[in-house]
């Protein structure tokens, strides 16, 4: 690996979700989370003051619980489907654990954002958030 200066990623918040258990948590967020809130830090107030309910969203976590050694698994933890390079899974294992997630906001109460489709555990630090961009042809 070529040697390179670290990045330092600070959280912006945290998740607050009633999933606490990797193993019953639902792979995808579509594919029946709780709704959960995106709670954060007081110094990034001015960040998130546009964002308003029926709001998409990208929030990128930090995975903290996920297992950063992991380069090969069976997509959708299936033993029957054949092996493959976490890049090209949305495996939560791999070298940096950034989650991917497209929310929508359902409800707003100060620094904190209710969403739902958010499959990540309760305390997962948020890293970032970003709007979703509507495309015209």
């Amino acid at each position: 690996m070529v040697a390179m200066s670290p990045y330092v990623v600070q959280p912006i918040g945290h998740v607050e979700s009633p999933l606490v258990d990797l193993a019953a948590a639902p792979k995808q967020g579509y594919e029946g989370s709780p709704l959960a809130w995106l709670v954060f830090h007081s110094e990034v107030s001015e960040a998130a003051r546009d964002i308003n309910v029926g709001d998409e969203l990208i929030v990128l976590t930090w995975l903290d619980r996920a297992d950063r050694d992991v380069q090969v698994v069976h997509p959708r933890g299936e033993p029957a489907n054949p092996m493959r390079g976490v890049f090209s899974t949305r495996s939560p294992d791999r070298p940096n654990p950034v989650g991917v997630h497209r929310v929508e906001v359902v409800a707003m109460d100060g620094l904190r954002v209710q969403v739902r489709d958010l499959e990540a555990l309760d305390g997962t630090p948020i890293v970032d958030v970003k709007s979703v961009l509507a495309y015209v042809e």
